[in-house]
């Protein structure tokens, strides 16, 4: 089992943190409309806010000792459920086999996903197999871990559903929750003592919907809209870090941000231990178009007045699958054919203007 979050190095205090909003998910679920307006504060300017009282701290440990089991297997073992070159990633990830930049260095990190529809159907296999391990904490940890982080986002979406001026349930509708998607959990090791400067992700934002994140240790950085300067992002103990994804930005017509993130190694003396990272990744329906839903007032009017470029980076028109699988394929060390192959898996970071 992976170090707890207390047994760590406390954060350097010549480092200093974005200043994220905590937000109180019970407050949320009780319809407090306070806390309400401080989400969607939230979520339309830095795009990225702490969630407290969530209820799914252990989980999310417990995902780590799934991924710790997991990562202890013979490297010929793991490399039989590897997620494959073709844009899937469900399954195991090795050192190396994603690019962080344009000039495509490896990342050094090692990896293992499990899809929703995977958790949420066991012993039904929907998409793919796993590593015995996995199979044998899929009752006990992977699925309740699923299933918890269905609610929060649900809840989440809801939320942003009303703040939009949509009928009621239509974000919803694209989320299915027996929809085939590609929302999945992510366990995510990166090594000890990195060189300083190396990144362990390059910059990015993220593929969908909602993502939900527990870090043990720092590293995730930042780039607060208006600025050059990365900033970090200090973890805090019973904490979710929260962020929009890109289908959740076009869906609003660009009313909510995705914004550019990265990780790199721990700040200080946390950069001697292994840093260890689990999300959940909440991804609309495979099939659900990408595109603003303008049957709400609120976001055609905001997205009228946009630019022909940003009105074009948030209709792409393509299925969320496809915006996934080609995103994900771009990203695979061996695809990478030079700067455009970085430029290809980009999101809606493009048209900003």
């Amino acid at each position: 089992m992976p170090v707890p979050v207390r047994e760590l190095p406390e954060w350097p205090s010549n480092v200093e943190a974005h200043p994220l909003l905590v937000i109180d998910y019970q407050l949320l679920k009780a319809g407090d409309e306070t806390e309400i307006n401080r989400l969607w504060e939230a979520g339309t300017n830095l795009g990225f806010w702490y969630l407290k009282n969530h209820g799914a701290e252990q989980d999310f440990v417990a995902m780590w000792g799934m991924g710790e089991e997991v990562f202890k297997l013979p490297l010929e073992e793991k490399m039989k459920y590897e997620q494959g070159d073709e844009g899937l990633s469900f399954g195991y990830k090795a050192v190396g086999h994603y690019i962080v930049d344009a000039a495509g260095n490896p990342d050094p990190v090692e990896g293992v996903n499990v899809a929703k529809d995977d958790a949420l159907s066991y012993p039904k296999v929907s998409r793919r197999e796993y590593p015995t391990v996995i199979n044998e904490l899929m009752g006990p940890v992977v699925t309740p871990f699923v299933e918890k982080c269905v609610d929060i986002s649900n809840t989440m979406i809801g939320i942003f559903n009303d703040k939009l001026g949509l009928p009621e349930g239509a974000l919803a509708k694209l989320h299915g929750r027996n929809d085939f998607s590609a929302s999945e959990t992510r366990t995510i090791k990166a090594p000890a003592n990195l060189t300083p400067g190396k990144l362990a992700i390059g910059g990015h934002t993220d593929f969908g919907t909602l993502s939900l994140l527990v870090n043990n240790l720092g590293g995730l950085q930042v780039l607060p809209p208006g600025t050059t300067e990365w900033s970090y992002v200090r973890p805090l103990p019973g904490h979710m870090i929260c962020n929009v994804g890109d289908t959740l930005t076009m869906f609003s017509g660009g009313l909510l941000n995705s914004n550019i993130h990265r990780v790199v190694p721990p700040p200080g003396s946390q950069s001697k231990y292994d840093r260890w990272s689990q999300v959940y990744f909440t991804r609309p329906a495979d099939n659900a178009p990408l595109l603003p839903l303008l049957e709400s007032p609120i976001i055609s009017e905001a997205f009228n007045k946009l630019s022909p470029e940003r009105q074009a980076s948030l209709s792409p028109g393509v299925t969320s699958w496809d915006w996934f699988t080609r995103r994900q394929k771009n990203y695979r060390t061996k695809n990478h054919k030079g700067a455009d192959t970085w430029a290809a898996n980009r999101g809606t970071e493009q048209g900003r203007a």
